[in-house]
């Protein structure tokens, strides 16, 4: 695998790789929605890294590429490992590309026929973005919890249950 750390913004250059794979992988798959055009979202530095989704005719992925060696945790070509964030741990798949040299997906959708839109697929990705980074809620929606003002619940039981 060729790792190539990104000191800068490497969007368009993952629209560039992405296209690329469209033109000579891609032209005659049956899953390819034609609505839809290969679209770098939203990258950014996360833990010295880059993060972001890209938006491609048959899927929509976050990916995560190194933004220096130190603390790159190399997953392997086509071996998963999970990462972190706040919303929980979530499964990545190594890969590489020349232009892009290594990086790590994680697969939101495919493929990408519920999309009418572009746009819908880019609001999707930058909500889907705001999710990774948000905390689920901590409170039970199976109603197994008691309420919280039932008779006999002590101090230090209601805060245990937060």
């Amino acid at each position: 695998m060729s790792f190539r750390a990104h000191q800068h913004n490497p969007a368009e250059l993952v629209e560039q790789t992405f296209s690329r794979i469209q033109r000579e992988q891609m032209v005659d798959v049956p899953i390819l929605n034609p609505l839809l055009a290969v679209e770098a979202i939203d990258f950014q530095r996360w833990q010295a890294h880059w993060l972001g989704i890209v938006i491609t005719p048959w899927c929509m992925s976050i990916l995560l590429l190194p933004g220096t060696q130190e603390n790159w945790v190399d997953a392997g070509q086509n071996k998963r490992r999970f990462v972190k964030f706040p919303a929980g741990d979530f499964p990545f798949l190594g890969g590489a590309e020349a232009e892009l040299g290594e990086y790590q997906s994680c697969s939101l959708f495919s493929p990408m026929d519920r999309f009418p839109t572009q746009r819908e697929a880019t609001q999707t990705a930058r909500a889907s973005l705001i999710g990774l980074f948000s905390v689920p809620a901590a409170a039970s929606v199976s109603g197994t919890e008691k309420p919280m003002e039932k008779p006999g619940l002590s101090r230090r039981r209601f805060f245990a249950l937060r």
